[in-house]
């Protein structure tokens, strides 16, 4: 059973057409099958149910008639809201973040994703963990604050709330060792990602389900999961591009972005959205075909600006244009969004026009050289030979010359590294 509600506070950020769409995928990800919904407006949430009383009766009805068992908000609920809502309700209540991290946790396959899940997940755990100790209430009586016989009472309370700090200390303890662990990660992967500023680097950024896997799919032979799904995927993936035969790019898929992302999953996964905030260049991808791709926009420039990488170029890529029935709103974003192309990555189309962008892009990058290098150094004649493009190559003595075209950064900081390479 799917809940929300709408209010002036939120209004802006709801689909009109299909305030439930988002929700009701996000459940079918999580394997769930929705078999009903409930909306309601009011000027503010119920602080001890989130909806009305009115609504919270309905509700319940509605779980009996539709033998629904889960209840999903598309809010985030308090701890004791939730509580109110499962006696209620009789019936198991979660609200969006939990949803999501339950989604997060299914798909996470490498080491890196787990650990920021069970962070994300932790994080969220820890200032609710009160509420797993409600069984105390069946053990004491009615009755008021400290009194005998009270909640929490003489020979209640004291255990109650020992067990509540071992609880958290355990949490805290697995908190220090997780960050200990995902830090030294978080430190190779940020000299991974340094270690390719040689290299052109394209990350793939954009709404989940926008068709990010499916254009890499596209693009390269990473063969990423591309079904029609919300966050297909997971883990970074980084492949090799060849835009032409004689020029490459890095190209990397990360996670897809969602509106109200939790907070503790953003921070989380920086790390795996590294590629993203080191990244010469973003493919913003949009899904031109989605009613909703205007908010969706937003929504994905909102979690880059968080996440320090909201000043990155970027070039729009509007996807499943040939789904798309609302042409005037794709005017409107390629015009607002400039330089924008409209592609399908499913059959191809616009997807030369987007290859020649980058190679302009990193010709203006490059400058033609002449060098000259020792004929012994190997290791340094096979990075010239597979990172810039040589035009001529000739012999003298013991010296090697080589007339090619690279990238002025790449061969600047390789000239840094190797003294030994002259410039004539």
């Amino acid at each position: 059973m799917l809940v929300k509600l709408i209010t002036p506070a939120n209004a802006s950020s709801v689909d009109a057409r299909n305030p439930l769409g988002e929700l009701k995928m996000l459940a079918e990800a999580a394997g769930a099958e929705v078999v009903d919904g409930l909306l309601q407006k009011r000027m503010k949430e119920s602080t001890r149910t989130h909806i009305g009383k009115g609504k919270v009766e309905e509700l319940t009805e509605k779980c009996e008639a539709s033998e629904a068992n889960l209840v999903i908000f598309d809010d985030e609920l308090t701890p004791a809201q939730i509580r109110t809502l499962e006696k209620a309700t009789n019936r198991r209540v979660i609200d969006r973040s939990e949803l999501i991290l339950d989604i997060f946790a299914s798909r996470a396959r490498t080491r890196e994703a787990r650990l920021q899940v069970e962070i994300a997940q932790l994080e969220y755990t820890s200032p609710r963990l009160r509420g797993m100790w409600t069984h105390l209430e069946r053990i004491a009586g009615a009755g008021g604050g400290g009194q005998a016989g009270s909640v929490g009472g003489i020979g209640t309370r004291g255990p109650g709330e020992r067990q509540i700090e071992v609880d958290r200390r355990i949490v805290r303890d697995r908190l220090t060792f997780l960050r200990k662990q995902i830090q030294q990660i978080d430190d190779r992967k940020t000299r991974a990602v340094k270690s390719r500023s040689d290299q052109f680097t394209i990350s793939l950024v954009g709404y989940t389900n926008a068709g990010k896997s499916t254009l890499m799919n596209a693009l390269t032979d990473a063969g990423q999961d591309a079904r029609d799904m919300l966050f297909a995927t997971l883990d970074t993936k980084t492949v090799r591009w060849d835009v032409t035969p004689s020029q490459y790019a890095l190209i990397s898929d990360t996670v897809g972005f969602v509106r109200n992302l939790p907070h503790k999953l953003v921070a989380s996964f920086k790390a795996t959205l590294e590629e993203a905030i080191h990244a010469d260049l973003l493919f913003h991808v949009v899904d031109a075909s989605s009613k909703d791709a205007m908010r969706q926009v937003m929504v994905v420039k909102e979690v880059l600006e968080e996440l320090g990488c909201g000043d990155r170029d970027a070039l729009v890529l509007l996807n499943k244009i040939d789904q798309a029935t609302d042409l005037g709103m794709v005017d409107v974003l390629e015009e607002k969004h400039a330089p924008a192309f409209r592609i399908s990555a499913k059959n191809g189309n616009g997807l030369a026009e987007v290859a020649d962008y980058i190679v302009k892009r990193m010709s203006s990058q490059r400058v033609d050289a002449t060098v000259r290098l020792g004929a012994s150094e190997g290791k340094l004649l096979n990075l010239l030979t597979q990172h810039a493009e040589i035009h001529e190559q000739t012999y003298d003595e013991n010296m090697v010359t080589l007339e090619l075209t690279a990238d002025r950064t790449w061969l600047a900081q390789l000239q840094s590294r190797y003294p030994s390479l002259e410039t004539i």
